[in-house]
């Protein structure tokens, strides 16, 4: 807590002078370019490794950055933020970032759940589908620990799940909206994007520097 209260100080007296009229024009509304869905993990810090300034980004983030399908109940709050970022702000990308030595993938692989944790338990129930996933995608990095392959054929099935929700599915045919799946490597830190025509992920570095005109996906 020492720390954060010690962030808090050094924001109040060496950043927020820089911010003040920035963040006095956000006070009036916010258009971010971007739904960024991220885990609730503490070393995953979007705004950190893409460079962002308050009120480029709409964060969703939790256990797993797991996107529940259209109609799953547990799904509510994750369908909320798709839904609001998509038809209320307008976004124009949505990346679903996941990331390496993520303990979600590992307590659904492996089954190692904490006692006493009914809601956590259900939640690592929406892992089910990117389980099978998995075995289904034969061109992700087999170099990769079972629980890494798992995260990014898990970022690849919530792409899917996206598209379930006609918010996203009909911007996304009208041209509007792009889905990104994104890869973060902890030990690298590195950003990596799935290259559709590879069909795994590459650094998103690479990508962007074979493809001057249009983002990669």
């Amino acid at each position: 807590m020492q720390k954060l209260l010690d962030g808090i100080r050094d924001f109040h007296e060496r950043v927020r002078p820089s911010y003040r009229e920035r963040f006095a024009r956000l006070a009036l509304g916010q258009s971010p370019d971007c739904l960024f869905i991220a885990c609730a993990d503490s070393r995953v810090v979007p705004n950190l490794f893409a460079s962002t300034d308050p009120g480029d980004l709409f964060v969703a983030r939790n256990v797993g950055n797991v996107v529940p399908p259209l109609g799953s109940e547990a799904g509510v709050a994750a369908g909320a933020a798709v839904e609001f970022a998509t038809l209320v702000l307008g976004v124009r990308d949505v990346v679903v970032c996941g990331h390496s030595a993520c303990g979600a993938m590992r307590a659904a692989l492996l089954g190692d759940r904490p006692a006493d944790a009914p809601n956590l338990d259900r939640w690592l129930g929406h892992v089910e589908p990117s389980l099978r996933r998995m075995e289904r995608e034969p061109r992700l990095d087999g170099s990769l620990d079972p629980e890494d392959r798992l995260s990014q054929a898990h970022v690849l099935q919530q792409i899917d799940h996206l598209m379930t929700y006609p918010a996203v599915a009909q911007r996304v045919a009208a041209g509007e909206l792009t889905l990104r799946a994104w890869w973060f490597d902890l030990a690298h830190a590195q950003v990596l994007a799935h290259d559709p025509e590879a069909g795994r992920f590459r650094p998103l570095v690479e990508l962007m520097d074979e493809s001057a005109v249009t983002p990669p996906p």
